[in-house]
């Protein structure tokens, strides 16, 4: 059994799988430790984005159309409105299982000769090094990827938080045919659902609200043209529930350690770009890892972290506001150049700089929608 490493990942989610094939492309012999076993199940919309897709493509891993299904775009409704657009160029989202892409990536991750240690909790860290137990395994690098209440980043003095905002997520599964190539967005009084086909008969029903106590049967009753297509149907998992939450870290890298994912800041799950991101910032921090900067890696962090912050921000400002939802859904009707502009800043195509812009057009048509 290895007693040293160049890279040690704490945590085997998709985030740490991510950071360990980037690392390990880069030459770096890693080591992934995690107390859980493949594979590891998470409550989220489990869509991918168009940039997703391109990030993960990156790190050498396809989906099969056997394991997915494709949607070409979004859609938003609110009390009988409704507004689309597909995806800039063409491209394609695409839905699956969240143990589908943690087997696809685990799978990847042994196949470039990545060490697992899996069922195996870490119980500390130190300057040189991480500890199992009795068991000191010696790493250059560290990099924390134990999720929203990473201990990692306690043990490391970087549990400092900038800002942080919860809220709480239910996830099902129901066996049906998906009714559209758009991964729908419900808006409603008390909070959103979002529909992502994952199969070519089945289809997952994320809630996410500020109300700890509602569940998805009960807020199916407030959305009555979903409730109808559901009707019937077999449920097919266990309903799931998490926390999620906007929250900043003030730093996210100090010594030779780096936090990665949900360990190192989130942005609500209502962006959809959870996965995107920890994607990304895999490849940023291993190349900083084969530079030996951890402090460029903080910089560029911050930048890969802005959109979705962005989009995080202005799709809460309709969290429980009707009033806004309808009145925001009226203007994207009659300006539908302005939410096909936003789906392009949302999935990257456009910069940040880009929102002032559609903010002001779309500011003027919520006043005379």
């Amino acid at each position: 059994m290895l007693n040293s490493t160049d890279v040690f990942v704490i945590g085997g989610g998709p985030a740490g799988l991510a950071a360990a094939i980037a690392t390990r492309l880069q030459g770096f012999r890693v080591m992934v430790a995690d107390g859980a076993q493949v594979p590891i199940d998470k409550p989220c919309g489990e869509g991918l984005m168009p940039d997703g897709l391109a990030a993960l493509e990156k790190l050498g891993i396809s989906i099969a159309r056997e394991n997915s299904y494709s949607f070409r775009g979004i859609r938003f409704l609110s009390a009988g409105l409704a507004v689309d657009a597909a995806f800039p160029g063409g491209a394609w989202g695409t839905g699956l299982r969240r143990i589908v892409l943690h087997r696809l990536m685990a799978e990847r991750a042994a196949r470039v000769g990545i060490d697992f240690l899996w069922q195996t909790p870490v119980t500390g860290i130190s300057a040189d090094g991480v500890h199992l137990g009795n068991r000191k395994v010696s790493a250059r690098w560290i990099i924390g990827a134990d999720g929203g209440n990473s201990r990692v980043r306690r043990w490391s003095g970087l549990d400092a938080f900038r800002t942080r905002d919860c809220r709480y997520a239910f996830r099902q599964h129901y066996r049906v045919a998906p009714w559209t190539d758009r991964m729908e967005l419900h808006w409603g009084r008390q909070g959103e659902i979002y529909v992502t086909p994952v199969a070519k008969d089945e289809v997952c029903v994320a809630l996410i609200s500020r109300d700890a106590k509602l569940r998805l049967t009960e807020a199916l009753e407030r959305f009555p043209e979903l409730q109808s297509r559901l009707q019937g149907t077999t449920v097919s998992s266990t309903e799931k529930g998490a926390l999620t939450a906007t929250c900043k870290l003030k730093r996210v890298s100090r010594g030779n350690l780096a936090l990665i994912g949900d360990a190192s800041g989130t942005v609500d799950a209502i962006t959809g770009e959870g996965l995107c991101l920890a994607f990304s910032q895999a490849m940023v921090l291993a190349d900083c890892m084969r530079s030996g900067d951890l402090a460029r890696y903080s910089h560029e962090h911050r930048r890969l972290a802005l959109r979705p912050f962005l989009m995080a921000r202005l799709m809460l400002t309709l969290d429980g506001r009707p009033w806004l939802q309808r009145r925001t859904l009226q203007a994207f009707q009659k300006r539908p150049d302005i939410f096909r502009r936003l789906l392009e800043l949302y999935v990257g195509v456009l910069s940040p700089s880009h929102l002032a812009l559609d903010g002001l057009s779309l500011g003027w048509g919520l006043l005379t929608a």
